[in-house]
């Protein structure tokens, strides 16, 4: 099976069609009591607000502080506790997915096939309530959408985790509606990072994503979104271990230019690329874009770029990775190798309406 072929399917799998089972709202409320009790049981929670560096009023989140839970208590249970509120249900006539709160405006994040074709859909919160969200926009490469539902103050919101770094084997943990059972968690590993698939960088884990699992977060031990879980890769049609979830660096990107009304442009360097041979690994430039950033920071034919703001690259599908989580106009470090010498040039991003 080629993977071509495989994508096409899952990305088919992880909504829920519309003729499966739901849950329910007396179902949705028991799972709320279990983890009421949870919560009560454990700690008495305590919140701050926090604002990214340079953001606007949209990113607040409230986080629950990880650390407030007892060493004695399971860590993926806690996770569950802190993030589960903000985990919603989102239902169209032909399917059913999930999203995550990030916004005490009412903006919640998902992917794109999850509300394909509609301009509204059914919400379905932790509580139990049902409401109307707007589909503000969506961007199909990157298979990021934005859905809006009336603000309040009190909204339960999932904290993000913006410029954090991501580890190999660290604790990954997958929330969402597979099958249209709300509130379903199950936990894993990172199995790598980096990965890009469909021409978008993803998070890989073996933390069980089903149908229905579309949209909804991948946390990390903190509490904090990693990912937007989007496709799994199988055979069978089962989950085979090998699910991918939207980085959240480049699903945050997006969403800030949908949010914005804007047209979604992604960050652009303007280099053609291709492995480095030989004892120096990173990403040979064969091609420079004229009139792009990195024409104006002085990148040559022939030289290497070995890392991106002190981020090391191993191969050339690394420096895309590092670029497109990027936001156009940022301004980035490049190191790179030209005749044996190190050079580290700075060059500010543009964006793919440069690419031609």
């Amino acid at each position: 099976m080629t993977l071509r072929r495989t994508a096409l399917v899952v990305v088919l799998l992880l909504t829920v069609s519309a003729c499966a089972p739901r849950q329910t709202r007396d179902a949705i409320s028991s799972n709320e009591d279990r983890i009421s009790a949870l919560e009560e049981a454990l700690f008495e929670a305590t919140s701050t607000t926090t604002t990214t560096a340079g953001a606007t009023p949209t990113t607040i989140a409230t986080q629950i502080t990880m650390l407030d839970f007892p060493d004695t208590v399971e860590p993926v249970a806690a996770i569950a506790a802190a993030v589960g509120p903000a985990v919603v249900q989102i239902e169209t006539a032909d399917a059913l997915g999930a999203g995550v709160l990030y916004s005490t405006e009412g903006l919640i994040l998902t992917a794109h096939h999850v509300v394909e074709g509609q301009t509204e859909v059914l919400v379905r919160l932790y509580d139990g309530r049902t409401l109307t969200g707007t589909v503000l926009g969506f961007h199909e490469l990157t298979d990021i959408a934005v859905v809006m539902i009336p603000a309040s103050d009190d909204l339960p919101i999932a904290l993000l985790a913006l410029g954090a770094s991501t580890q190999v084997g660290q604790l990954a943990v997958a929330l969402g509606s597979p099958f249209g059972f709300a509130q379903t968690v199950t936990a894993g590993i990172v199995s790598a990072v980096d990965r890009v698939v469909r021409g978008v960088t993803m998070v890989q884990t073996d933390a069980a994503i089903n149908p229905g699992n579309s949209g909804g977060p991948l946390v990390d031990s903190d509490g904090r979104v990693i990912g937007i879980n989007d496709i799994i890769f199988t055979e069978s049609g089962d989950n085979a271990g090998v699910g991918f979830a939207i980085a959240i660096d480049l699903a945050f990107v997006v969403a800030e230019q949908i949010v914005a009304g804007e047209e979604v442009q992604l960050a652009f360097l303007g280099v053609g690329v291709t492995d480095a041979a030989g004892d120096n690994p990173g990403a040979r430039v064969e091609e420079v874009v004229p009139g792009s950033g990195a024409e104006a920071a002085g990148i040559q034919l022939g030289d290497i770029i070995t890392a991106v703001d002190g981020r090391s690259l191993t191969k050339s599908a690394d420096l895309r990775v590092r670029i497109i989580e990027r936001a156009p106009n940022d301004v980035v470090e490049l190191t790179i190798l030209r005749n044996g010498e190190e050079l580290v040039l700075t060059a500010t991003l543009g964006d793919t309406s440069q690419a031609g």
